[in-house]
């Protein structure tokens, strides 16, 4: 029966009675007719908005009115331990109904797993990694298992639609779809995005049968102002003895970008008697989910995170967030802050403490631009041929065979299979797949590349956004891009510069991304702190404008004018009002304050016909003899061009030809936008007064 909420009376009963909620949430409400429609949607809201609710009570209201058995929703999520956090709390949902839902990942045992094949959970959480066991299993019989799939949900599609593994689990419920025979309804749960739309587009994958997809956002107009301070607090020493003093006897989850930083300030404020735990991805799953689980249960105490801790995990109610120097994004800045601000007439909040002047820089860039309701784009990675080459071999895996001359019908129009013969022509070639009466099945280079522990290794969790670990020692020193290690040839006179400091690079291990080091003194044109680490065009020309006068409209504690003030004297001869700034000779060549990010940067100098090596976020160095006209000349549609060793970064590119795995990764460091805007602009030349 339905309730005047439209969803299933015992729902609404349970909302009010069992959850003592006195309604649902805005977005709640407004996501109940479209989901039960059928139609494909994006629900949008901040973290802890109510989204998993907004999603699951109208697929559970149909899932009653139309008598839906056996394992009828899939429930996705990037994140084991996100998975392992909802489960309880879908499994009270589902016995509102009396119906089941099973959890399926790789740290599920293998009897739990026997007992869901034959008893099928009505609801299924479980992540693309595991959807993929499933269908290469032998074990998993799939027409019985997953042939009653009706709809998805997938939590985090922000985090999915910006990495591989959003395409390998687009790919993944195509053939889901096949076997099923039905069009699978698609709920995606996301972050506040910039293209929402396009990102729900992206969402349905092949286009074959599908209606327009319908975007909803909670209404946040009403909330109230976030509380936002920036602080320069100039050490990580002073940062801890701020949060030691500050806020005492509340509950505070504190943001740092590297696990090196993370574990430098736990330290630090354990000295200083303040109860700490740490989560970062160096720790052991157990030990993490340990201080999340301590954190949920503590009052007067501090967790420091890395970006763990920004997905939708759920740490109990927070007081304060903190920010270290700052995030990468804008979109990263909303998913933290709106860790606060959940229990009523309290409001959103984060304070950021910058360490260095740098730092406050990127706070200021981060802040000037979410003031203006800047947005990052969602943006999946561009050409993923690799993902082509797994997924057909992933089909024979499955299959056993399949028809040389069919296999498209697997995956439709979906984009990722757009350069699917050639890769399958390749794939034929090299004997990873080999024909017999028009059926391909798995060859010998495959058993040899892939074939350890039963393929695990072509099942595996996918290379995000690539980049390497710095490492002096023992020491971890922080990330960088492979665009920012210089040539071979370049690297005894080009060290790398990383946290303030200058590194020799010793040896790069792109089998495990890492770079090892040594500690040189800084020595000729190095003196410009540019962070290796990838900002985009947008965050690094909000910092030109931060040096040119531009203040983020926030609460500013007395030390940042000061700051600020400093910095742009410090910084003078790298900006200039009318343009792009030519510095003149410099160790190597002539520097050019580009302020257009590390992408912009490496595709610019591929348009002039240069190997973008050892590039940086804020400035590239050109060689003597290039001029204003060269850089205004130069093609910004051009592609990086990646040395043949980094290509190893790319999964499974040893399943595509050399130069078209190098052109894949040089077509994912590319900024055409960033380029062309920077080739487009005036080019003054700096003089020393």
């Amino acid at each position: 029966m339905t309730a005047p909420t439209g969803l299933d009376a015992a729902i609404e009963y349970h909302v009010v009675n069992s959850l003592g909620w006195p309604g649902l949430r805005p977005l709640q409400t407004a996501a109940v007719l479209p989901v039960r429609s059928g139609t494909d949607c994006v629900l949008v809201a901040p973290t802890a908005g109510g989204k998993t609710e907004a999603a699951v009570f109208p697929l559970l209201s149909e899932m009653v009115d139309g008598n839906w058995l056996g394992t009828s929703i899939l429930y996705v999520t990037p994140l084991r331990a996100l998975l392992n956090n909802l489960h309880p709390r879908l499994i009270a949902y589902g016995a509102w109904l009396g119906r089941s839902v099973g959890l399926w990942h790789g740290d599920v045992g293998q009897s739990e797993r026997r007992r869901m094949l034959g008893d099928r959970p009505d609801i299924l959480l479980t992540t693309p990694e595991s959807l993929e066991a499933m269908l290469v299993s032998r074990r998993v019989d799939h027409e019985r298992f997953l042939g009653s799939v009706r709809a998805v949900v997938i939590d985090e599609l922000h985090a999915f639609a910006a990495s591989d593994r959003g395409w390998h689990l687009l790919a993944v419920l195509e053939r889901v779809e096949r076997i099923a025979g039905r069009t699978i309804q698609r709920v995606g749960l996301s972050a506040t995005v910039g293209n929402p739309e396009t990102v729900g587009l992206w969402m349905q994958g092949s286009t074959d049968g599908r209606q327009p997809v319908a975007v909803v956002r909670e209404d946040s107009k009403s909330a109230m102002e976030p509380e936002v301070t920036l602080d320069y607090v100039g050490s990580m020493e002073n940062a801890a003895t701020v949060i030691s003093r500050l806020h005492r006897g509340e509950k505070r989850l504190v943001f740092a970008e590297s696990r090196r930083s993370a574990e430098e300030l736990a330290f630090l404020l354990r000295e200083r008697d303040v109860q700490t735990y740490v989560s970062h991805s160096s720790l052991s799953a157990d030990e993490r989910r340990m201080s999340e689980q301590a954190f949920a249960e503590a009052k007067d105490t501090v967790i420091v995170a890395t970006s763990t801790l920004e997905l939708g995990i759920d740490i109990g109610d927070l007081d304060r967030v903190i920010q270290i120097d700052a995030p990468r994004t804008v979109s990263s800045f909303l998913q933290r802050l709106g860790r606060t601000g959940r229990r009523p007439g309290t409001s959103r909040n984060t304070l950021f403490l910058s360490t260095s002047l740098d730092g406050l820089l990127d706070a200021s860039a981060v802040l000037l631009l979410w003031k203006r309701g800047f947005v990052e784009d969602v943006v999946a990675p561009p050409h993923p041929r690799h993902l082509a080459a797994q997924q057909l071999l992933a089909l024979a895996l499955q299959e056993g065979a399949f028809g040389a001359s069919d296999w498209s019908m697997w995956w439709g129009d979906l984009a990722l299979m757009a350069d699917g013969q050639e890769v399958l022509d390749f794939l034929c070639e090299r004997e990873f797949l080999v024909e017999d009466s028009g059926l391909l099945m798995i060859g010998p280079r495959a058993e040899k590349e892939f074939g350890k522990r039963h393929f695990m290794d072509l099942l595996s969790t996918f290379v995000a956004d690539l980049e390497l670990r710095v490492v002096a020692g023992v020491k971890e020193i922080g990330f960088i891009s492979p665009l920012a290690i210089p040539a071979p040839a370049d690297r005894s006179q080009r060290p790398l510069v990383l946290a303030g400091r200058g590194w020799l690079i010793k040896h790069v291990d792109w089998e495990h991304f890492t770079v090892w080091v040594e500690e040189v003194p800084t020595k000729g044109d190095v003196k410009w702190p540019s962070s290796a680490v990838t900002q985009s065009f947008d965050i690094c020309q909000a910092k030109r404008e931060v040096l040119l006068g531009a203040v983020p409209p926030v609460a500013l504690s007395k030390r940042v004018p000061d700051a600020l003030g400093g910095l742009r004297i410090e910084r003078a001869a790298e900006v200039n009002a009318d343009g792009i700034v030519l510095q003149g000779r410099a160790a190597g060549g002539t520097r050019v304050w580009t302020w257009a990010g590390l992408k912009a940067n490496a595709t610019l100098l591929a348009g002039l016909n240069l190997v973008a090596r050892g590039t940086e976020n804020e400035s590239v160095l050109l060689p003597d003899g290039i001029s204003g006209t060269d850089i205004r000349g130069a093609d910004p549609d051009a592609v990086p061009r990646i040395d043949e060793e980094a290509i190893t970064g790319l999964k499974f590119s040893v399943a595509l030809p050399v130069e078209l795995a190098a052109r894949t990764l040089g077509e994912r460091l590319a900024d055409p936008r960033g380029a062309r805007a920077t080739a487009n602009s005036a080019v003054v030349r700096y003089r020393d007064r």
